[in-house]
């Protein structure tokens, strides 16, 4: 009973009660003869209703979480972890600025490493909006207060964006001399952060983390329910297969 009124509460809220309403106008469509109008209006209900659906972000999500495992044995020299967005000026426990929750993931995996492996860190990300945080400073003070020496530490706070984050790591990684970089970023994001990496000349052991699906997913019909965050993630999802394909063929 619980997950069906978990279904019928997603026909309530957007974006259920705007396919709502859209099939209703294509279906007064096709009661006053607008026949053309009616299967437009239905097919674009129902393409919005799929990609609203958990089942087909699920899909598409899965396709990119999938192309890398994180190793057995992780044996390198150094990590490099990508930053995703900070706030800049939210109370936080030893200071103001916050890591979003997806690079906070990422940053929870990569001091696990750093622990085990006793290697130093490369932190990547800069500010990328004006009321933005500065995403490197505000993880090297996350590692700190985790018990991360700061010597451990190395700050990338330039890049704005995945290209960037590899073109300027690549940097610290030739200074250093580091032989084996370990790459830490959400799974969904591995496969063009790899790309852009191994464009600059750098071949990185990817470490995803940060999933968003299971790797052995069970239907159930609630991943038929439209919801705004099965939106966001199928858009996630496109938005990487877009970006991939400029990175490879634009070289951006």
């Amino acid at each position: 009973m619980v997950y069906l009124l978990k279904f019928g509460a997603s026909f309530v809220l957007p974006p259920g009660i705007f396919i709502i309403l859209f099939w209703g106008l294509s279906w007064y469509a096709w009661h006053i003869k607008a026949r053309k109008l009616a299967y437009l209006l239905a097919s674009l209900t129902f393409c919005l209703y799929i990609l609203s659906t958990s089942w087909f972000s699920g899909i598409l999500v899965s396709s990119l979480e999938d192309q890398y495992n994180p190793p057995i044995l992780a044996n390198g020299d150094v990590i490099i972890m990508l930053g995703g967005g900070a706030t800049s000026d939210t109370p936080d426990v030893s200071g103001k600025g916050e890591l979003c929750s997806i690079p906070a993931n990422r940053l929870l995996t990569a001091v696990r490493l750093q622990k085990k492996l006793q290697i130093p860190i490369i932190l990547s990300g800069g500010q990328v909006y004006k009321d933005s945080g500065k995403e490197a400073e505000i993880a090297r003070r996350m590692l700190l207060d985790l018990g991360v020496a700061d010597r451990e530490i190395l700050i990338e706070g330039k890049s704005i964006n995945t290209r960037e984050n590899a073109e300027f790591s690549a940097r610290l990684i030739r200074e250093y001399h580091f032989q084996k970089p370990i790459l830490v970023t959400s799974a969904y994001h591995m496969p063009r952060a790899v790309l852009n990496f191994r464009q600059q000349g750098v071949a990185v052991i990817p470490y995803p983390t940060d999933y968003v699906e299971n790797k052995h997913r069970i239907f159930h019909y609630n991943e038929l329910a439209p919801s705004a965050m099965a939106l966001g993630y199928t858009e996630t999802a496109l938005q990487e297969y877009l970006r991939y394909a400029v990175t490879k063929y634009l070289h951006y």
